[in-house]
């Protein structure tokens, strides 16, 4: 299944090729550093050079292991972006002479813990795309009020699949017992590249299901979901894009626990207003699963694995969004914040409506 778009606007034509000048990335704490404490901590700006390739310069230059250096998330490679590390105290006088063409120290402070994946908060983006025409721009700009006001599927995008797009296929073999892979690290790689595949397919899946829900009356749509007429009507008085099934897993926005949704209409207003959104299966062990009418749809995409699963926000509210035309140059720029493990390119392309790794 093709990945579907949840919005119903025209394509959008314009060029977007991911580089240091029109793609930047700011990361944003999870928590204030305390400024003593073991560690140092240092604000990290890199060009063109993926987290790994940094983390393994300063490693080199320390004559340490690279798990001696914390990170919170991987950044893009063809980038200009900024994050924190943190490398233990001992080495702040060595790290005082760090020189390297592509990696510039910004700040420096202490912590008492070391930095660890998953400890921030979201991640700022500046983007610019091209050629792109005044008619377009209106466009642009009236699909950006969408999404400030019904938020985004959270596909995982493009750069999860690997750099010829199939990590996925060797995950799902390796997640069989099809085939093995020893390096530890590239076996819990692939196998996440199988789970994410399936989470984008269900997703699809469901954005499908709310689109038939948007467009056909209730008795068209009996024979169409096989859903009792009692679900179909509450479905078609939800307002938001994004239809709930009763059964779904829902979390507290940004964060917070998990319930499961009853079909109520006062929890799909909260939903609407940004207090909760559901969430898919990222299938595995100890995962919490769906129920009922959700629980029918999720187990098409659900796998007995040997590795642990997880769920994740189907849907996300990207904040703080700005957006700029630079006629005189045919440009158009965006400001916009995500939350931690979504993807920029997922925003371009639900504007765009089509693939945009094909420009790169």
């Amino acid at each position: 299944m093709d990945r579907l778009y949840a919005l119903d606007h025209a394509p959008i034509d314009f060029h977007f090729r991911q580089n240091a000048n029109d793609f930047v990335v700011k990361e944003i704490p999870l928590y204030e550093f305390s400024g003593e404490g073991e560690h140092l901590v240092l604000y990290i700006r890199k060009k063109n050079l993926s987290t790994f390739e940094m983390v393994g310069a300063i490693a080199r230059y320390l004559g340490i292991k690279q798990k001696e250096i914390g990170y919170a998330g991987l950044k893009d490679k063809h980038a200009l972006t900024y994050q924190y590390i943190s490398v233990p105290k001992k080495y702040e006088e060595q790290m005082e002479r760090f020189e390297h063409p592509n990696i510039k120290i910004l700040e420096s402070t202490y912590h008492n813990n070391k930095i660890r994946m998953g400890h921030l908060r979201g991640n700022r983006f500046f983007i610019r795309v091209k050629k792109v025409s005044p008619t377009a721009a209106v466009k642009i700009s009236e699909v950006l009020g969408t999404i400030k006001e019904m938020g985004m599927p959270n596909f995982f995008g493009y750069q999860r699949f690997g750099n010829d797009g199939n990590n996925h296929i060797r995950g799902e073999q390796i997640a069989k017992g099809e085939k093995k892979e020893r390096n530890p690290k590239l076996r819990r790689l692939l196998i996440s590249a199988y789970q994410s595949h399936l989470f984008n397919l269900w997703l699809s899946k469901r954005i499908e299901i709310s689109k038939l829900v948007a467009g056909f009356k209730v008795h068209e749509l009996e024979p169409l979901l096989n859903l009792p007429r009692s679900e179909l009507e509450k479905l078609k008085k939800q307002r938001h894009i994004f239809k709930l099934l009763s059964g779904d897993i829902m979390q507290h926005y940004p964060y917070g626990r998990l319930f499961e949704f009853d079909g109520n209409e006062e929890e799909a207003k909260r939903f609407l207003e940004r207090d909760v959104a559901p969430t898919g299966l990222l299938c595995g062990k100890r995962a919490k699963l769906a129920g009922e009418f959700a629980r029918e749809i999720e187990k098409s995409f659900d796998e007995a694995i040997a590795a642990d699963g997880q769920r994740r926000y189907a849907w996300v509210f990207p904040e703080d969004i700005e957006g700029r035309y630079v006629e005189e140059e045919a440009w158009f720029e965006f400001n916009f914040t995500l939350p931690k493990g979504s993807y920029a390119t997922v925003f371009l392309e639900e504007i765009a409506k089509k693939e945009i790794k094909n420009d790169e």
